[in-house]
């Protein structure tokens, strides 16, 4: 018999009205932040957990946050938008790019 133990430390944060669970070293793509090569934190913690113990906000977890680096700013991938009305020949077409930055999680405290 095999018993495995793994040191699991995540959480998940709250951004740009979306929730992203990260854990030390991911590289995620959020709404647009600020400055390259800034320094971010993320007070918005909604859940930590670490090797024993799991904490849940309401809404968030008190004295917890992620630090993070912001790697670059981007814009993502084209998203085409279609209007189509039936026996009147109407068709219109528009496009739409999100404006994303990547960033590297740091540390979660």
């Amino acid at each position: 018999m095999f018993v495995i133990i793994l040191s699991v430390k995540y959480s998940v944060i709250k951004t740009g009205g979306k929730q992203y669970k990260v854990s030390e070293g991911d590289v995620i793509e959020v709404d647009k932040l600020s400055k390259d090569g800034s320094k971010v934190t993320f007070d918005n913690v909604l859940l930590l957990v670490s090797d024993s113990s799991l904490k849940i906000g309401k809404p968030y977890v008190s004295g917890s946050k992620v630090e993070a680096e912001l790697i670059e700013n981007f814009r993502g991938e084209k998203l085409r938008i279609s209007k189509f009305k039936s026996k009147v020949r109407y068709r219109k077409t528009t496009g739409f790019r999100a404006e994303l930055s990547r960033i590297k999680i740091k540390k979660i405290i």
